[in-house]
C-alpha cells in the first residue's frame, strides 16, 4: 500500500495513472484536482475500479471510513447518471422528430392568484420567499412563471401595439382615399359651374346681339324716315316753285 500526495491537477493525473489497489491519495480539495465535476466523477470511477482510497482534506473526506465510503457511492450514482445522459437527450430528439416528445407537464397554477401574489411581491408587500409559499412553487419554478409572464406581457404589447399601427394605418388610408373622392367631387362642381357660367355667358351673348340687331334696325328706321322727310320736303319745295312759275 502507497500513500500519495497530489498538490494539483497534473499530479493527480499521474498518480492517479500510477495508482495500484490499497493505495491512498491525498489532496488539498475536490476544485485543486478536477476543473469539472464530469472530471471528478470520471477519477472517482477510476478510484473504485483500482479500489483505491481518497483523502480531501478541505471537505473532510476519507473513503477509508465507513462514512467516507458514501462519497464513492454519490459518485457512483451520479456518474451513472452523467453516462445515461448523452442516450437520454438522443432519445428525446428521436421523440421530438416523430412527435412524440411533450416535455414536462407544467405545474398547474391559478393565474388570478399568481397574479395577485406577484403583485404584492412586486410592490414590496411580501418577500419572494413568502410568495413562493403562498403559490407553492419552487424557486426556479417561480422566477421561471415571472419570466413566461413577462414575455406574455411584452407579446401582448407588441400585438396591441401592431394592432393600433394597422388601425392608423387602415384610418389614413381611408382618409386618403376620402381626400381623393372630395378631390373628384370638387373638380366635378367645378366643372358644372364653369359650364353654367358658359351656358349663362353664352345667353346674355345671344342676347346682347339681339339687341344690338334691334338698335341698328331702329336707327335705319330713324335714317330711312329722315331721308324721306328729306325727300317729301325737297318735292314741296319744288312743286311750290313751279306753282309760282304758272302765275
Amino acid at each position: 500500500m502507497t500513500e500519495w500526495y497530489a498538490s494539483d491537477r497534473d499530479s493527480f493525473r499521474e498518480i492517479l495513472e500510477k495508482a495500484e489497489r490499497g493505495d491512498c491519495i491525498e489532496i488539498d480539495s475536490l476544485a485543486s484536482v478536477a476543473g469539472s465535476s464530469a472530471e471528478l466523477l470520471d477519477a472517482a470511477a477510476v478510484l473504485m475500479e483500482k479500489k483505491a482510497e481518497l483523502i480531501c482534506r478541505e471537505e473532510g473526506i476519507d473513503t477509508r471510513s465507513e462514512i467516507g465510503q458514501t462519497f464513492f457511492e454519490v459518485c457512483r450514482l451520479l456518474h451513472g447518471l452523467d453516462r445515461n445522459r448523452p442516450r437520454r437527450r438522443d432519445g428525446i430528439e428521436k421523440a421530438k422528430e416523430e412527435g412524440r416528445y411533450k416535455g414536462r407537464k407544467p405545474i398547474a397554477v391559478d393565474e388570478g392568484l399568481f397574479d395577485s401574489v406577484v403583485s404584492l411581491w412586486e410592490n414590496g408587500k411580501i418577500t419572494a420567499r413568502e410568495a413562493m409559499s403562498k403559490l407553492d412553487l419552487k424557486p426556479n419554478t417561480f422566477y421561471r412563471r415571472i419570466k413566461e409572464r413577462e414575455e406574455r406581457k411584452m407579446k401582448d404589447y407588441k400585438q396591441v401595439g401592431n394592432e393600433i399601427k394597422e388601425e392608423i394605418k387602415e384610418v389614413a388610408e381611408q382618409g386618403r382615399r376620402d381626400l381623393d373622392e372630395l378631390k373628384k367631387q370638387v373638380k366635378a362642381d367645378i366643372e358644372e359651374v364653369k359650364k353654367a357660367a358658359d351656358e349663362r355667358l353664352e345667353l346674355h351673348e345671344t342676347e346682347r346681339e339681339r339687341i344690338q340687331d334691334r338698335i341698328r334696325a331702329e336707327v335705319e328706321h330713324v335714317e330711312s324716315v329722315r331721308q324721306m322727310k328729306k325727300d317729301v320736303e325737297a318735292e314741296a319745295k319744288e312743286l311750290k316753285k313751279l306753282m309760282e312759275n304758272e302765275k
